[in-house]
């Protein structure tokens, strides 16, 4: 029951991430994850690995041979990728 999410304190309705996910730089497995959890967009990490090969992906940093996430890029490429709101299935919006 640990490893179970829970929401936010305040009445927030905001989802708690684990302890892991909390760092300011995610590794691939982890940015997955995140993006799940924090926006329920699902990406792979053999997707954001091929991302990274061809582009289209979040920005990210190297330290050697890891390729670190900060979780601010992970935001915004997330919500880019989702778009604006549309009211209904004729809207051409973003």
């Amino acid at each position: 029951m640990a490893n179970e999410i829970q929401p936010a304190s305040a009445g927030t309705g905001e989802l708690c991430l684990p302890p892991r996910l909390r760092k300011p730089r995610l590794n691939t497995a982890e940015a997955s994850e995140y993006l799940m959890l924090q926006h329920g967009v699902k990406c792979a990490p053999a997707t954001m690995s091929k991302l990274r090969s061809i582009g289209g992906g979040a920005r990210y940093n190297k330290c050697g041979a890891t390729p670190l996430y900060p979780r601010e890029a992970l935001d915004e490429w997330a919500l880019a990728r989702l778009g604006g709101l549309k009211s209904s299935t004729s809207d051409a919006g973003d």
